[in-house]
């Protein structure tokens, strides 16, 4: 390979690595949002910069970036995934029932598996938008939870409540948490086929040729099935770490995840309109949200103020985004 061609290849790798491509899209906008949050904060509150709220900061982010990596998976399709709180909910009531570990989990896998396979049939085959159809079992799955723990309350097994807030020769779970979390995401979304094909889908219905993909051999609908199955494993995660955060049981605790992990997805540059994201943006995205909630609660904002606040964002993020990408 000749010199010249050593140094794009060179470029074409930092400039992956740095999300410098149409296909991760911009996320620098967000990583300089958080350095001046961080700053801000830093001057605003005394309590920012303490060990405590480090501690609480990386154990609140990481539901969220967890989550948010799922929903990243369906949004790269051009889909969205709003059933992702509840079944959150659904995977800490599960884990407060009366039982082993050693069947809870698999049990909470294996409904997170049901969702995602019942969201990825309607959408497919039943050609419902994805929007109706994660809404609808974001009810259902919301129902069942509160059948199993009405309120909240139970105690989850030791074992979910030690591998998420315990250590390793110092260092906090949550930190191997994030290191697993955010390899296995990189497997998915950047370093397999299955990564390629989402793109390759999505791509096509954003520019609204939505049998491109199909007509280059790839099984749309699969692909699709087994992303939102992918999605709602993801939220099973989440869950399980929030349940060994709060060590009980909680059919409400989920609730916020939905537009949390949207909005997170959308600030680190994915396109709602589908073939352009990436991993980066979106770990991004949900530091800052994290961030900001963090802030909001060390200013004693009310959890309606913050809500609104989200919402904003949200509505600000979106309208930001092409409107031609985003088929309006």
């Amino acid at each position: 390979m000749t010199k010249t061609g050593k140094t794009s290849m060179h470029r074409r790798k930092i400039n992956r690595f740095f999300g410098k491509n149409s296909r991760q899209g911009n996320w620098w906008a967000a990583l300089l949002i958080i350095i001046a949050t961080i700053l801000l904060l830093l001057v605003k509150s005394d309590d920012f910069a303490t060990p405590q709220n480090a501690s609480n900061l990386l154990a609140q982010a990481m539901p969220l970036i967890i989550v948010a990596i799922g929903q990243m998976i369906v949004i790269i399709l051009a889909g969205m995934d709003l059933s992702v709180g509840s079944v959150m909910s659904l995977t800490t009531a599960i884990l407060a029932l009366d039982g082993s570990p050693y069947a809870l989990i698999p049990l909470v896998f294996l409904a997170a598996i049901c969702v995602g396979l019942v969201n990825g049939v309607a959408i497919v085959k039943l050609n419902v938008h994805p929007i109706i159809a994660t809404l609808s079992t974001q009810f259902i799955v919301l129902g069942i939870a509160q059948l199993l723990r009405p309120v909240a309350g139970g105690s989850v097994p030791d074992f979910v409540v030690t591998i998420v807030t315990g250590s390793v020769l110092g260092v906090p779970a949550p930190v191997f948490w994030g290191i697993v979390i955010v390899g296995l995401g990189w497997k998915i979304v950047h370093g397999s086929r299955f990564g390629l094909h989402l793109f390759a889908i999505g791509g096509g219905n954003a520019s609204g040729q939505l049998d491109t993909a199909h007509n280059f051999g790839l099984k749309d609908e699969r692909n699709i099935v087994l992303a939102y199955v992918i999605s709602a494993g993801f939220a099973a995660l989440a869950g399980l770490f929030i349940a060994g955060r709060i060590a009980s049981g909680d059919p409400s605790v989920g609730s916020q995840f939905a537009l949390d992990s949207i909005t997170a997805v959308a600030i680190g540059g994915t396109q709602l309109s589908g073939g352009v994201g990436g991993l980066h943006g979106t770990i991004i995205g949900a530091i800052l949200m994290s961030l900001l909630a963090n802030g909001m609660n060390l200013a004693n904002l009310s959890a309606f103020l913050q809500g609104a606040i989200k919402g904003v964002i949200l509505l600000l993020v979106v309208g930001l985004q092409s409107r031609k990408k985003m088929g309006l």
